[in-house]
């Protein structure tokens, strides 16, 4: 039982967390080319170690 109390409660503070950061992101000018670049440089990396085994 208290597990799902602590689920409850984690999952709530994740829900107010989310609709805080949506916030921000509303109001901010955000590089958008940038923020694709850092995901693109990350997709790369766990692709390579995928291909190659390294890393």
């Amino acid at each position: 039982m208290i597990r799902f109390v602590a689920i409850a409660i984690g999952l709530a503070l994740l829900t107010l967390l989310l609709l805080r950061i949506a916030r921000e992101l509303r109001g901010s000018a955000i590089d958008w080319r940038g923020v694709a670049l850092a995901c693109g440089f990350v997709a790369l990396a766990f692709y390579l170690r995928h291909a190659t085994g390294m890393g």
